[in-house]
């Protein structure tokens, strides 16, 4: 998985979750559970819809590494095989 697919299924992932969300307007740095009000529940969502989508097994250790656009695409091409 190369960065630009990371990134892809990072926002696929926050669209689901958050169905109309602009993501236009979020930055590869900006924070996206406060961008989108993202509460815990939307949270662990949206770390069951990546780790289904990537394959990858994510640990609640991870999770701080999962608060960014750049964060999460970065964790993601790390971890994919």
């Amino acid at each position: 998985m190369d960065r630009s697919d990371a990134e892809t299924l990072v926002k696929d992932a926050i669209a689901r979750v958050v169905p109309g969300a602009d993501l236009s307007r979020l930055g590869p740095e900006d924070p996206f559970r406060d961008a989108l009000e993202f509460d815990s529940l939307d949270f662990l969502n949206f770390v069951e819809i990546l780790s289904e989508r990537s394959g990858l097994h994510i640990d609640e250790e991870d999770y701080p590494r999962l608060t960014t656009l750049k964060d999460a695409g970065e964790f993601l091409v790390a971890r994919a095989p």
